[in-house]
């Protein structure tokens, strides 16, 4: 028995190919000279890709495959896929939405602490024996008494709103629209930077939410201000975020993604009020396993009958039944 074709364009981690692997005939390029070899000699052979999302799915590769019927995600963010142009072509675009909201909900409150209390910091001044020269200073901020805006308040935005309730923080929220919740909700983001001190960007990528954290929005949330991304790092104006931590018109800010990852600019490096991470929001074995799993799913599903359990919102268009 023939096994579905699949096509993986770029490298994929082992907890995808685990998923993967043995259920499909995987089709996997190791470089660009490769993948255009199999677009010119099968692109009209392939239906499917499995997307790890390393690299960008736009308008370019969707033309070498007029039979594409779908592409199957495997992040949770999907702003390197052309979803707009591929749903116009008729493809299917699916994620893994739901898989990791707890997980990044719990990186997003631990990296909250770690800025508030300076606690990277306060490891290294024991790790390099400072603390026989003195204690670690005592920090500037505490999170006792906080308010905190929520930028997105999908399901990743509702976890982070439930723990921040937890720790006694009041919370409101900016969504492009008001959801039926028990909190504050503002329809405009700079009226909701002006009333909180922690913004916590949980929105998801892609050119219409590039750049909606400003200076002006930096400004409004104020020298005692924190911001904390576990969402994209093209929300965040990056240049504007340094700028005003370096001056303190903000107070601090907690990274975990930045605009061109992996690079991260020299200037945000050197900032003693920036508490950076590497992109770790999911990064654990059981969230990328379930996150996999549930990739496979949906490639499993399209392959059985045709339909698929997590579309993205742009392609539900094509999946209502």
């Amino acid at each position: 028995m023939n096994l579905p074709l699949v096509l993986v364009p770029s490298p994929a981690p082992k907890d995808v190919l685990d998923a993967i692997r043995g259920r499909f005939d995987l089709l996997q390029p190791s470089n660009q000279e490769e993948l255009d070899a199999i677009l010119t000699d099968r692109g009209e052979e392939i239906e499917v890709i499995a997307n790890p999302g390393e690299g960008p799915l736009g308008k370019d590769l969707l033309e070498r495959l007029p039979n594409l019927r779908l592409i199957a995600h495997f992040g949770v963010g999907y702003d390197t896929v052309d979803a707009p142009e591929a749903v116009r072509r008729g493809v299917v675009v699916t994620n893994v939405a739901g898989s990791n909201d707890e997980e990044v909900a719990d990186t997003a409150m631990g990296l909250l602490l770690m800025t508030v209390r300076e606690l990277s910091q306060a490891q290294e001044h024991l790790r390099r024996g400072r603390w026989h020269e003195g204690p670690y200073p005592l920090t500037r901020f505490s999170l006792q008494g906080r308010t905190m805006g929520v930028l997105g308040m999908g399901h990743i935005g509702q976890a982070i709103a439930r723990r921040a309730a937890a720790f006694g923080i009041s919370v409101s929220y900016h969504a492009r629209h008001e959801r039926n919740l028990e909190l504050p909700y503002y329809p405009d983001l700079r009226d909701m930077a002006r009333d909180v001190d922690i913004l916590v960007v949980a929105t998801p990528g892609g050119a219409s939410t590039r750049h909606l954290v400003d200076a002006e929005i930096l400004r409004n949330l104020g020298s005692g201000g924190v911001l904390i991304n576990v969402a994209r790092g093209s929300v965040v104006d990056e240049q504007a975020l340094i700028a005003t931590l370096a001056d303190g018109t903000l107070g601090a800010a907690g990274l975990d993604v930045y605009e061109d990852e992996p690079n991260v600019p020299p200037e945000l490096l050197a900032l003693h009020n920036a508490v950076l991470l590497p992109h770790v929001g999911s990064g654990s074995v059981p969230t990328r396993r379930r996150m996999a799993e549930l990739g496979a799913a949906n490639l499993q599903s399209w392959f059985t009958d045709g339909t698929v359990l997590t579309p993205v919102p742009e392609a539900r268009v094509l999946t209502a039944q």
